[in-house]
């Protein structure tokens, strides 16, 4: 089957076409032209001069509509696979918390007998539970541990294992980044308090990846830069990032965005089960949770415990935050996290990519999402 899509604003990285045409043959883009050319298909939308972009991409998502991947439901899994759809997003990289291993493997069978028939789930993030119990901000302090590859091993035989965050000072972590990197898996650092050394050594077994960047990591010093100041620094390094004005200021968004480029920036939204739900009581991780305009916040401490953000915000808050052309901050929805994961053919309007695609009204509200050329959500 073939699709064309006309009059449509193409908004890729490096490219904002106002008035262009999409032909999609399969699940795949199999050609891109400014204006119409007049190609022929099976099927035909007019986009009304909407935006265009790649189907976004989110490597650090908890949950969503009263769900939360760590439960260890299959119909859970469902429901936030078809909540993400109505924010834009494709592909989706399960994340888990610092819990059991008995529960951590019940979260990824469960996560298993998904069928893929919303967004894409080719693995999933492990958020924990190698961090420091110091900087566990909403990571459950009772389940911390060292890193142990053999644990990690154990979960990824369950399901594939795309994604690891842990803290980089305790002991074996170093032994851990360089045993995934061999295993094609990336290792990420938060709840993290190194200080640059130990970021540098870490770099040396091959880290690349800060998550959740500026939000319970060594900050910014003088004397010790620590890991913000590392992930400013070493331009080579992906930071994902919590754009919902709340987590990160809206200058920090700007200095992170002028220092280090779209290019090694991921939007992600780190949503637990909050998001798409009304204010109220909640839980991440066993933890009680209260959300209030928006903000989730531990009802002990009053620490940020995730977010509510969807992606499809994020990307209108960095365009309106910083300024910068929406192609050139659309390489941190999609294509940004597929090349920190390695995955190829995502994130660009293109020939040869996938044909995942994201539909957007002037406000940057979803009006369709598609997934391997098939539209699987429609706003109503």
């Amino acid at each position: 089957m073939s699709l064309v899509i006309r009059n449509a604003r193409i908004v890729t990285p490096g490219l904002d076409c106002p008035s262009g045409t999409v032909l999609v043959e399969g699940d795949r883009i199999s050609a891109v032209a400014a204006g119409d050319p007049g190609w022929h298909a099976d099927s035909a939308i007019d986009a009304g001069g909407a935006m265009l972009t790649p189907g976004f991409i989110d490597v650090h998502c908890h949950g969503r509509n009263n769900c939360d991947f760590s439960d260890g439901s299959a119909e859970g899994v469902a429901k936030i696979a078809r909540g993400k759809l109505e924010e834009g997003v494709t592909t989706l990289l399960p994340t888990t918390l610092t819990l059991s291993h008995g529960e951590l493997a019940a979260a990824l069978e469960s996560i298993r007998t998904y069928d893929q028939s919303a967004v894409r789930i080719p693995g999933v993030h492990l958020e924990g539970p190698f961090v420091n119990v110091k900087f566990a901000g909403a990571q459950n302090p009772a389940y911390v541990r060292l890193p142990d590859p053999a644990e990690v091993e154990s979960l990824n035989a369950i399901f594939p294992v795309r994604k690891i965050t842990c803290a980089i000072e305790l002991d074996g972590a170093s032994e851990l980044i360089s045993a995934m990197e061999r295993r094609g898996i990336v290792v990420s650092c938060t709840h993290s308090g190194a200080n640059y050394g130990e970021f540098l050594a870490a770099y040396a077994a091959g880290l690349r990846n800060l998550s959740h960047f500026c939000n319970q990591m060594s900050p910014l010093h003088h004397r010790d830069i620590g890991l913000v100041g590392a992930g400013l620094l070493h331009r080579d390094v992906f930071a994902e990032f919590i754009c919902d004005k709340l987590h990160i200021s809206p200058p920090m968004i700007r200095l992170v965005f002028q220092t280090k480029g779209a290019d090694h920036v991921i939007l992600i939204t780190d949503a637990m089960r909050a998001a798409g739900m009304p204010d109220g009581d909640y839980t991440l991780g066993g933890l009680p949770v209260v959300v209030k305009e928006g903000a989730a916040r531990l009802r002990e401490g009053g620490a940020l415990a995730g977010s509510t953000l969807q992606l499809a915000t994020a990307f209108r808050n960095v365009c309106e935050v910083t300024g910068l052309p929406p192609s050139e901050v659309v390489r941190s929805t999609s294509l940004s996290a597929a090349e920190s994961l390695g995955l190829a053919g995502f994130g660009r309007i293109a020939p040869g990519y996938f044909a995942d695609l994201v539909m957007l009204d002037g406000e940057f509200r979803v009006q369709w999402t598609m997934v391997g050329g098939e539209i699987r959500y429609r706003r109503g």
